[in-house]
């Protein structure tokens, strides 16, 4: 009887510890769901809000919305189903996208339905993992058609490092008698960052294992292409180094190029892009029909300009390219620096002027070491035929070659 008696109190704490995890890992869910949120705008690329929530301690839903921070030329929406469980959340729904400013559906002429997508909410680690498939998709535009086989995005990770890997087994760009044709063509990405991005790493890696070129007038095809990039954003600048390397790439039956190069892009001040940031994001919430106009840019120059208080540099660290079919090589490295002095001098917004363009020309200064240079180079360029390196010198944005002058002929294309 006595064991009997304790059955009652026993499910009911059960009952009761269960519908407590339950709420729990609705509320984890929630409070993770609006973090990501929150991750994604700090990024200061796009506008992301929520709506038709409903939260519930089994099963919420809703739908997020998410589009450009400025202009109208797309917006996404993502609807939501989750299912709380003890350990986790299941959660699926579609994803839509929609064109502007006709609001046609992005998938309507080629699909019944919006495309379905699946993840999984972790509540021990806090961390989430999901998958879309894409079916084949055709689009035509103004005489032009993208064809691409069917697509697959995974992704994976929770606050401060999430993981995408995107797999397209066919791409196609028909535009009248040229045609591009790519893949299978694989995007890896990391992005890992602090709390409102004031520190972030993202790298990305995208490759091409095959590519080809078809028009009237020329014909290529490429085994590999490959571009890693890194960008680094710390305390004092944002760095971002970039990596292309080409398998070979043939015209007919021959090599026309192959090789790599490296470049780096470095001290773009940090407190400067974060001021920028948090401008455009201020920009962005008012709402103001005229939030792409000139008012916007003009509030946010002293931002611009103090992107380059630090004298940005752009570095390139290889160049090793060659070019069996034409004869040529490129081999060597080089530095362009941006000079900081009296930033008040320059208009970004007058950037169209010819005399403006001229003023920032004169902020360069660099120097380029070109080894190897093939004879008909050094001819092209008047030096001398024995010419082994060309030093090619930036002064105040004006360009010398082994200490001379530029060709007139040179001149005329600059």
């Amino acid at each position: 009887m006595r064991k009997e008696r304790l059955i009652a109190p026993v499910l009911a704490v059960l009952a009761l510890a269960w519908a407590v995890a339950q709420t729990v890992a609705g509320l984890l869910f929630e409070r993770e769901l609006a973090r990501a949120v929150e991750d994604l705008q700090a990024r200061g690329e796009l506008s992301i809000r929520r709506s038709d929530i409903e939260r519930g301690w089994l099963a919420s839903h809703g739908v997020l919305h998410l589009s450009p921070l400025f202009g109208d030329a797309w917006h996404v929406d993502v609807v939501y189903r989750a299912r709380h469980g003890v350990l986790g959340t299941r959660l699926d729904g579609t994803l839509t996208p929609h064109l502007a400013p006709t609001g046609e559906t992005l998938f309507g002429a080629v699909a019944a339905s919006p495309p379905r997508w699946e993840a999984r909410y972790h509540v021990l680690s806090g961390t989430f993992d999901g998958a879309l498939a894409l079916s084949p998709l055709v689009f035509h535009q103004q005489g032009r058609t993208l064809s691409l086989e069917g697509t697959r995005i995974a992704f994976q990770g929770g606050f401060g490092d999430w993981r995408l890997r995107a797999r397209l087994p066919s791409l196609r760009l028909d535009d009248g008698e040229a045609q591009l044709q790519a893949g299978p063509v694989t995007l890896e990405s990391r992005y890992a960052y602090t709390q409102g991005a004031y520190h972030f790493t993202q790298q990305d890696l995208l490759k091409a294992e095959g590519l080809s070129w078809r028009s009237p007038g020329l014909k290529l095809d490429a085994d590999e292409i490959m571009l890693h990039s890194k960008a680094m954003l710390d305390e004092r600048e944002l760095r971002i180094r970039s990596r292309l390397a080409l398998g070979e790439v043939h015209s007919g039956d021959q090599v026309l190029l192959t090789g790599g190069m490296t470049a780096e892009l470095s001290r773009i001040d940090a407190d400067a892009l974060r001021e920028l940031l948090d401008g455009l994001r201020r920009e962005a919430g008012r709402g103001s029909a005229d939030a792409t106009g000139r008012e916007v840019l003009a509030a946010l120059v002293p931002s611009l300009r103090g992107l380059l208080a630090d004298s940005p540099r752009l570095d390139l660290l290889e160049a090793d390219l060659d070019s069996p079919m034409l004869g040529l090589a490129l081999d060597g490295e080089g530095t362009l620096i941006f000079d900081a002095r009296d930033l008040a001098a320059l208009d970004p917004l007058a950037l169209d002027s010819p005399a403006e363009r001229a003023e920032w020309r004169t902020r360069l200064d660099g120097d380029f070491l070109w080894r190897r240079v093939p004879p008909v180079v050094a001819l092209w360029l008047g030096l001398p035929l024995d010419t082994r390196e060309l030093q090619i010198d930036v002064v105040r944005g004006e360009l010398r070659l082994n200490g001379r002058p530029l060709p007139p002929v040179l001149e005329r294309l600059l």
